[in-house]
C-alpha cells in the first residue's frame, strides 16, 4: 500500500486560522525540508484556552500566539515533544502569559553522539507538569487525553481532544511525509507499536504539527505500518544482495530521493537494523551504528 500523502498548499504563516469549531493554528516562519511549511501550533478553546506545541523560540512567533489569544486567557500548554521546532517558545509564552507547562518530561539526558539530523534537543525544557499516558486534563468546553507515542522520540506525547474526536499528532503521524526515527532516543519497535495503538484508538481526525490535518486516520496509519515493514523487507533484500552498510543500502533504497535527506535516512535504516538484529533476522559485526557491517543471520 502507498501512503497516500497530503501536500497543503502554501499557508499564511503568522495568522490563526480556525480549522474547527474548537481549534485555531498558527503557521511558525520555520519552513524547512523538515518542518514543510512550518510548526503549526494549535489553540484549544475560547476563554480560557489551551496551546498544543508553542513551537521554536521565535520572538514574532509568540507574539502572534499573544495576538490571537488577546482577551483571553491561555490556561495551559501541551508539549508533544522537546524538539527545537516544537517545544522552546513554551518558556517564552510562560513568560509572558503565565501558563504553564504539560509535557511527557524533559529532553532525553546526555550527549548521545548521534548524527545531527532534523532537530536539535531542546535540553532547556523543564515542564510544570509531567503526564503519563490516559491522563485527562479538563478545560472550559474541552477535554485533553495524553496519549505517549514512543519512537519518533521517547518522550513523544499525543493529545487527544475528547469533543471533536481529534488527536494532535505532533511528529508521530505527518500527512506529507514520514516521520524521522533517529537512534537511540528515537525507536523503530516502539515507534510501530506507537502507530497501531493510535489506529485501535479510531479517532476521527489527526492535527500533525506540521502539515495538513489527516481525515482518514485508519487507512493513513495502516499505509505507515505497512510502508515500514516493506522497509524491513528491502533491508533483508539488500542483505541478501552482499548490500552490507546503511550508506550502500541508502543510496540503493532512496535512489530518487533529495540528497539532502540522506542523513535522515540513514538514521532510519539504522533504526530498521537494530529492530532486526533484536529480532534475531540480522547480525551486527560490532554494536549497529553506521558504520557497522550487517549480515543476515543465518543462524535465525
Amino acid at each position: 500500500m502507498s501512503i497516500p500523502f497530503i501536500q497543503e498548499d502554501d499557508v499564511e504563516r503568522g495568522v490563526a486560522t480556525r480549522v474547527s469549531p474548537l481549534v485555531r493554528r498558527i503557521v511558525a516562519d520555520n519552513p524547512s525540508v523538515f518542518t514543510y511549511h512550518g510548526t503549526g501550533t494549535f489553540i484549544v478553546g475560547e476563554g480560557d484556552v489551551a496551546v498544543i506545541d508553542a513551537g521554536p523560540a521565535l520572538a514574532g512567533h509568540v507574539e502572534d500566539i499573544l495576538d490571537a489569544t488577546r482577551g483571553e486567557t491561555v490556561t495551559h500548554q501541551f508539549i508533544t515533544h522537546t524538539h527545537s521546532d516544537h517545544s522552546p517558545a513554551a518558556r517564552l509564552l510562560r513568560e509572558a502569559t503565565g501558563a504553564e507547562i504539560w509535557a511527557y518530561g524533559p529532553a532525553p539526558g546526555g550527549d548521545d553522539g548521534a548524527t545531527p539530523v532534523d532537530e536539535s534537543e531542546d535540553r532547556a525544557f523543564a515542564p510544570d507538569h509531567l503526564l503519563c499516558h490516559g491522563d485527562r486534563i479538563d478545560g472550559p468546553g474541552w477535554t485533553i487525553e495524553a496519549v505517549h507515542t514512543p519512537g519518533h522520540a521517547s518522550n513523544h506525547m499525543c493529545y487527544a481532544l475528547d469533543e471533536e474526536m481529534t488527536l494532535f499528532s505532533g511528529d508521530h503521524v505527518m500527512g506529507w511525509s514520514t516521520s524521522v526515527v533517529s537512534p537511540p532516543d528515537g525507536d523503530m519497535s516502539a515507534y510501530l507499536d506507537s502507530l497501531e495503538h493510535v489506529l485501535e484508538r479510531g479517532d476521527a481526525i489527526l492535527r500533525p504539527t506540521h502539515g495538513a490535518a489527516i481525515t482518514d486516520p485508519a487507512a493513513f496509519v495502516s499505509a505507515l505500518i505497512d510502508h515500514r515493514r516493506m522497509r524491513d523487507r528491502q533491508i533483508i533484500a539488500c542483505l541478501n544482495d552482499g548490500i552490507g552498510t546503511i550508506a550502500a543500502m541508502v543510496e540503493t533504497l532512496y535512489a530518487t530521493t533529495d540528497r539532502r535527506l540522506f542523513p535522515a535516512a540513514r538514521r532510519s535504516v539504522l533504526a530498521h537494523l537494530i529492530r532486526l538484529v533484536d529480532q534475531g533476522r540480522v547480525a551486527a559485526d560490532g554494536t549497529p551504528d553506521e558504520r557497522t557491517r550487517y549480515r543476515l543471520n543465518t543462524a535465525a
